[in-house]
């Protein structure tokens, strides 16, 4: 997975970006494509949902280049955050939609609180996931290792410092900030944001 671009690259792409070369779209493209079809997937859960927010995403990276400030992030996160919030309201827009029909509203919001209150779970539980993935993506590669092989082969820290060649003290240290990476997914509440305009704030 491609980790976080460094800033100069990000500052020449967007620089490219709004001169209008397509080229640069294409490259981008081939860098981050992967992530934001990941991300929509783990949100939406959908190939062809997921298909279509990368569509949009990138579409609206190529219209709005300068929408991107280079001082506030990465192009990486910034990109993450445009799919996360574009993903996440299609995906209330969809929900909330089913609710109102299998209340037999016809297709009106809030008619069922407890309807509503589902929804906003499955919400909050895909985009905590969602951010789950993209955190453990983009943490430092030591960290990733280390959590993976508490996560998915059940090693304590003992074996996974054996594993990676570290001290136990060091093994445990890494575990300890990856899981203080990984609590922050829960930080964020997904935004009800409308499409054309990706949501307030950049």
């Amino acid at each position: 997975m491609t980790q976080e671009a460094p800033p100069r690259w990000d500052r020449k792409m967007q620089q490219r970006l709004a001169r209008g070369e397509a080229a640069a779209l294409g490259e981008l493209y081939d860098r981050f494509a992967s992530l934001v079809h990941h991300l929509a997937y783990r949100v939406l859960g959908e190939q062809e949902a997921a298909d279509r927010i990368t569509r949009d995403v990138f579409a609206h990276v190529w219209e709005n280049p300068d929408a991107f400030d280079p001082k506030q992030s990465s192009l990486r996160s910034w990109i993450a955050t445009l799919t996360h919030r574009q993903a996440v309201y299609r995906l209330r827009q969809a929900k909330t939609n089913a609710a109102a029909e299998a209340a037999g509203t016809g297709g009106a919001v809030g008619a069922d609180p407890q309807s509503a209150e589902n929804v906003e779970t499955s919400i909050r539980n895909a985009s905590a996931a969602a951010r789950a993935d993209y955190i453990v993506t983009a943490m430092p590669a030591p960290l990733r290792a280390a959590l993976e092989l508490a996560y998915r082969e059940r090693q304590d820290y003992r074996q996974a410092a054996a594993a990676l060649g570290v001290t136990e003290d060091e093994a445990r240290r890494r575990l300890r900030l990856g899981l203080q990476l990984l609590s922050t997914a829960n930080d964020v509440a997904p935004q009800a944001v409308s499409p054309p305009g990706y949501g307030p704030g950049r």
